[in-house]
């Protein structure tokens, strides 16, 4: 019977022999570390495709000298076992790479991986079971002894992890917005769309209803629920009153996400780990009750755990990216459905007006197209989406992600008037190449006669009487009528022969005739620092949309009167 078993399942053998083998290697060279004993290396094997992958992050450094010295954070690391840690205050002896890495070796295993950012009085960091392929700072400009540390780790599987690390400031919601937004375009410009991301660390947060959560939403999930304690405590800083450390990750993670199984215990989003609650204590040894109540102890950590994939076979999706919440487009208007997609070769694209019925546009067009021309139909509606999914498996799909508007002509909707693309860091040295582009995404035309465009200091550019911006179309204005690019027909020059664009950034008004503003943008060195990269509204031509790179929307770094996927207004 058993050879029979054996013999009808040999990959089950294979994997128990390799396990085994991989224990006595390391064991011989002294090389096991304190987390992968026996009992883990089997544990790993929860399902034959799938490996636990447990995130955490901590603040947890004590005593007074803001370092891990006194070891009652080092006790939490080993009791809890994570394998990535986005880690704060990453300071311990002498902080010599020496030092580093005696710490990295007993808080997790001498195999474990780090990166730590350099020249901080409070670094950030991270540390991984699994290889650092990748990893740096980005600058946080609104503190001067840490930044954002990233890095993208090997996680088993076809996807690869990218983390960062954050510690954002405490002096008030609006700086943590602004870190926050700073943080979120260096991820849309860094960070590929079909990896996995965490963002973890000590936001110093009031509460979750911060400004800076609806920035981090771009690219990560904030909803709940959200991990506790023993006693269902989800607040983190050492009073335990308020949600100061968090750990997001985006879609694609969350959706793998998996109770938390610390011995008998289960938490079902995760968990805080404060050790003055835990019990019992013994789960978590050696950690000891009174760790998380030590002097001076910043912050509780956070735990969370998640099943990935661990085979390396193309994993098929599907993400609509336009229409995708927010847009107004005018009934009878053309206008571009895009998506994303891997591992599928066919998709049905398919739209509804009310949220519940949906008519189709196509039953099969290439997924590889990534685009579909859509004519608008003439029904005013505030809760229009898009649906596009994988004719062979329809639970391959993806939906807009919030409503879009569609206005009709006459008294079904007003103009619509948004700066939607601007380019302040012209290619090469020709200031005439500065732009801004201006859309009309409303349901009626636009007169802009005696309307403004302005940067930081003037008015740069007046349009003529008699300039009208029609429904669903696009108007440009370069600095000079010598930089409109062959080809752009809907595009004048600044009336004053420049817009004198700031490349470290700036703030881009339209004013209409009566002085009223009626689109205003202020962009930082992030979105004009690179030459020849526009910033432009994600979603593209969406009035509430956030800037970004325009080379996070296509492989261009502009597009000047047309869509950023290169269509026609």
């Amino acid at each position: 019977m058993r050879k029979t078993e054996s013999s009808s399942r040999p990959w089950l053998l294979d994997r128990q022999l390799l396990a085994a083998v991989l224990s006595l290697t390391l064991a011989a060279c002294g090389g096991l570390p304190q987390d992968e004993g026996g009992e883990d290396i089997l544990g790993t094997q929860e399902a034959a495709a799938s490996v636990r992958l447990r995130l955490m992050a901590a603040n947890t450094t004590s005593g007074n000298l803001q370092s891990y010295d006194p070891g009652e954070g080092t006790r939490i690391f080993q009791g809890t076992r994570p394998d990535v840690v986005m880690i704060q205050e990453f300071n311990y002896g002498d902080n010599s790479a020496t030092a580093i890495r005696n710490f990295v070796n007993t808080a997790f295993g001498s195999s474990f991986y780090y990166y730590r950012e350099a020249g901080a009085q409070i670094p950030n960091g991270i540390i991984s079971r699994y290889p650092i392929i990748a990893s740096g700072e980005w600058d946080d400009t609104q503190v001067s002894n840490r930044d954002f540390a990233w890095a993208r780790i090997d996680v088993p599987g076809p996807k690869d992890l990218w983390v960062v690390s954050v510690h954002l400031l405490t002096t008030s919601s609006s700086v943590r917005n602004t870190e926050a937004t700073n943080l979120v375009n260096f991820i849309k410009t860094n960070v590929p769309t079909g990896d996995y991301l965490a963002i973890g660390g000590d936001f110093n947060t009031d509460s979750r209803s911060e400004a800076c959560f609806t920035a981090f939403g771009q690219v990560v999930s904030t909803a709940s629920p959200y991990p506790a304690d023993r006693n269902g405590n989800t607040n983190t800083n050492a009073a335990r009153a308020k949600p100061y450390d968090h750990l997001l990750v985006d879609s694609d993670l969350r959706a793998y996400q998996t109770a938390t199984v610390i011995g008998s215990s289960s938490f079902a989003a995760g968990t805080v780990i404060d050790t003055r609650v835990y019990s019992p204590i013994s789960e978590i040894s050696p950690a000891l009750s009174a760790d998380s109540g030590a002097t001076n102890m910043q912050h509780m950590a956070i735990i969370k755990d998640f099943l990935i994939p661990s085979d390396d076979t193309t994993t098929a999706s599907i993400t609509v990216s336009a229409p995708n919440g927010g847009e107004s487009y005018a009934g009878g208007s053309t206008q571009s459905i895009t998506w994303t997609a891997t591992g599928v070769t066919s998709v049905k694209v398919e739209y509804t007006l009310n949220g519940s019925t949906w008519t189709p546009l196509t039953s099969s067009t290439s997924a590889s197209t990534g685009s579909y021309s859509w004519t608008v139909p003439s029904s005013a509606t505030t809760t229009a989406k898009v649906r596009v999914t994988d004719t062979s498996n329809s639970a391959i799909t993806d939906t807009s992600n919030a409503n879009f508007t569609i206005t009709t002509g006459g008294g079904g909707g007003a103009a619509v008037v948004f700066i939607n693309e601007v380019l302040a860091n012209e290619a090469g040295s020709d200031v005439n190449g500065e732009f801004v582009e201006i859309v009309n995404s409303g349901g009626t035309a636009a007169d802009l006669s005696g309307w403004t465009v302005s940067d930081g200091t003037s008015v740069r550019h007046t349009f003529a009487s008699g300039t009208t911006l029609a429904a669903g179309k696009a108007i440009v204005v370069f600095g000079a009528a010598a930089g409109i690019p062959t080809g752009v027909t809907n595009a004048v020059g600044a009336t004053t022969g420049m817009l004198n664009l700031g490349n470290s950034g700036d703030t881009v008004t339209v004013k209409n005739a009566a002085g009223t503003t009626v689109s205003t943008t202020t962009y930082s060195s992030s979105l004009s620092g690179t030459d020849g990269v526009s910033a432009n509204r994600s979603p593209d031509g969406s009035s509430g949309g956030t800037f970004v790179l325009h080379t996070t929307l296509s492989s261009s770094g502009s597009s000047p009167g047309k869509r950023a996927n290169g269509t026609a207004y």
